[in-house]
């Protein structure tokens, strides 16, 4: 192969050579026309032509050329003058016909002459890599290079957030489902480091029971959840990308320059990576990682063919959905970086895409292990940095995280996605009034990863809470961007299409039986949230989701996430046999059913739920005739005693207890009426 790539170098330099010799050959007749004529006065031809150079002369002076040409060559490859990986990824622009080079073809092509080819990417095989800063999860088959945009949104953005007690707020950060058409399984071992996180993975499994313990890649191990439904829509924008990205502007500011990705020994070889890539790039998935492993067989020590393989086998975990064959790949990522040799962009390009599968996979400790080694690899990239403070975001630690977002302002203070990730620990911390102005910086540099969702959720709250009325001013921007349904309704984890209203009435919502036996029961179960108060054995738990401005809140959590609670239960038994009959309630695992009792002097901070897949059942059992009100969206209502209240918790909402004696109400959380049985079946927990 060496040989051949030479042979080509020196045809291209010879040509060159030759081209040279032509302008001299004319030039030396030029000046030697004197001395021609001179040699026809002094024995010249008697006839007066003119003499020209002897066969013998033109024929040294060629071999002179020639030869120059030859060892010029030989020079530009032996010293690696060229960089002829850039001037083909160069040439790679005109390549019309998506076959991975500039030729003939491709040139009919730009001249009209034939058609351009739409099955195939328009880039050579080295120009675009294909898993280079992944900003997405969901598995596409027919795509391998839209399932990397899908799969860098959803892993990459990872702001989710934590599942609370009476109403849900977003301060934390976890791996949320992502859309596909495969069903969804509940798994009591997903609770680890942080509450309620749900993972995508590939394999299909029933919707019956938690699946069996298996061993898995990484010792840190976080079990994978199927998590997996074409309609939902999280409204969010990947962090490698941005609203910007269509802007000139913006795309001079993050243009890169293209990795190099091989070294001396895989540029002798490029033609069969080449020829390898080029059947990854036309979906022959199969094919190229047989073509692939052949390479790697051939040439154990070459950086590029073990990471073309670990490509594939990534593809080929998308295309078959299997989480096993993706390990594979996983631990292929690391073979790469562990051989001699490796160009410093394909190690930073393999550990990164590491890196993004194992929290694809949930395997979170294992991802923050391999983050840490590029820091330690690339410690003066900020981009790194961020990432790794992601990765802490992600397994509950706060103080690491924002040690080294700290670090990264320190060394580039404008870093826009820095600084919305230190407002949002800022904010997690209760510093309120520090997190708003890195939120509002943050979003305003137009940095990639920073036009999400959260970050204007978050920016709005922290400014209502201090007072700030330009708070709605951020949440109609977030409107305008996309991020919420409305300025009133924020819920980030939506089903698009489902009607919207802040509140219901029975009738709408299609759950009159649920409502009349609540009403027709109200006493019942009046009575035994007042007999579980009564016990004093800390079944009501405060609530701790800082969403209160003041006062003492808290509940009495019967179903969480459609799972019963045994314990609970026990306290309340007839109010639990009662509600086994509407799986509307009993089976919305995007919900809880829960006793809430609320004393004088509280205020409950305007906020919005997750999601907006459910509706929220309130039944009144205990309340002061004066002082107790709710408000969603723009209207104010109030409970009674045996009456049930429907809103659509999606919308913002505020609560107020003025009276001179506690609150009790009865929580009944419902699937969204317009829900198709498959998708209240599919959609992931929260």
């Amino acid at each position: 192969m060496a040989q051949r790539k030479n042979a080509k170098s020196s045809g291209n330099s010879s040509s060159s050579g030759s081209g040279s010799g032509s302008t001299s050959a004319g030039s030396s007749g030029g000046s030697s026309s004197p001395g021609a004529r001179r040699e026809t006065k002094h024995g010249g031809h008697k006839n007066g032509r003119k003499g020209g150079l002897s066969g013998t002369s033109f024929f040294t002076w060629f071999m002179v050329i020639a030869l120059l040409g030859v060892w010029t060559s030989v020079a530009v490859v032996w010293f690696d003058l060229v960089d002829y990986e850039e001037v083909l990824g160069k040439l790679g622009i005109y390549d019309a016909d998506g076959d991975g080079d500039f030729d003939v073809d491709d040139a009919k092509v730009l001249l009209g002459l034939k058609e351009r080819s739409t099955s195939e990417p328009a880039v050579p095989p080295e120009e675009a890599e294909p898993h280079a800063e992944p900003e997405e999860l969901v598995p596409v088959e027919a795509d391998p290079q839209n399932i990397e945009d899908e799969a860098k949104e959803q892993i990459q953005s990872l702001l989710h957030e934590m599942v609370h007690a009476e109403h849900e707020t977003e301060d934390s950060y976890h791996v949320e489902e992502t859309d596909s058409s495969e069903p969804v399984v509940e798994d009591e071992r997903l609770h680890h480091d942080t509450d309620d996180v749900t993972y995508q993975v590939y394999e299909e499994q029933e919707v019956t029971a938690p699946p069996e313990d298996n061993p898995v890649e990484d010792s840190q191990v976080i079990v994978e959840e199927v998590s997996i439904f074409p309609v939902e829509e999280q409204q969010e924008v990947p962090p490698e990308t941005n609203r910007k990205a269509d802007d000139p502007e913006q795309k001079a500011k993050v243009k890169k320059k293209k990795p190099k990705l091989l070294n001396k020994f895989d540029k002798t070889i490029k033609a069969e990576l080449d020829a390898a890539e080029k059947l990854r790039k036309r979906g022959k998935i199969e094919e190229a990682v047989n073509a692939f492993k052949e390479l790697v067989r051939k040439y154990p020590q070459s950086p590029r063919a073990r990471y073309g393989k670990a490509q594939c086998e990534d593809d080929l975990a998308e295309k078959r959905r299997s989480n096993e064959v993706l390990r594979g790949a996983i631990k292929t990522y690391q073979e790469v970086a562990s051989l001699p040799d490796v160009p410093a962009d394909l190690l930073k390009l393999s550990l990164k895409r590491r890196s993004d599968r194992q929290q694809f996979l949930g395997h979170m400790r294992g991802s923050l292990l391999t983050l840490q080694r590029l820091v330690q690899l690339f410690p003066n990239d900020t981009s790194l940095k961020n990432d790794l403070g992601v990765g802490y975001l992600l397994i509950g630690d706060n103080d690491n995280a924002k040690k080294v977002y700290e670090e990264v302002l320190s060394v580039t203070p404008n870093d826009g996605f820095a600084k919305v990730h230190y407002g949002f620990i800022l904010k997690a911390q209760n510093k309120i009034a520090e997190s708003i102005p890195y939120l509002k910086e943050g979003i305003e540099s137009g940095d990639p990863g920073t036009d999400d969702g959260r970050f204007y959720f978050h920016l709005g709250d922290a400014m209502q809470r201090v007072g700030n009325k330009e708070a709605y001013k951020w949440y109609e921007l977030g409107h305008k961007r996309g991020h919420f349904a409305s300025v009133w309704q924020r819920s980030l984890y939506n089903v698009n299409g489902l009607k919207a209203q802040p509140w219901w009435t029975p009738k709408e919502t299609g759950y009159t039986e649920l409502v009349k036996s609540l009403e027709r029961n109200w006493k019942l179960i009046r009575d035994e949230g007042l007999a579980v108060m009564d016990k004093a054995k800390g079944l009501f738990l405060p609530e701790d989701e800082n969403l209160r401005e003041k006062g003492d809140w808290s509940q009495f959590t019967l179903w969480q996430q459609g799972r019963r609670n045994e314990n609970a239960c026990k306290g309340a038994p007839k109010t639990c046999t009662l509600l086994e009959k509407f799986p509307e309630t009993t089976g919305c695992r995007r919900g809880q059913i829960k006793y809430s009792i609320m004393h004088p002097g509280t205020h409950v901070w305007p906020h919005t739920g997750p999601t907006n897949c459910r509706l929220r059942m309130h039944l009144g059992l205990v309340i002061p005739k004066e002082g107790c009100k709710i408000r969603c969206a723009n209207e104010t209502k109030t409970w009674e005693e045996g009456k049930v209240l429907i809103f659509d918790d999606s919308f913002e909402h505020e609560v107020w207890q003025d009276a001179s004696s506690f609150r009790l109400i009865f929580i009944v959380d419902v699937w969204h009426p317009e829900l198709t049985p498959q998708q209240r079946r599919s959609l992931p927990a929260i």
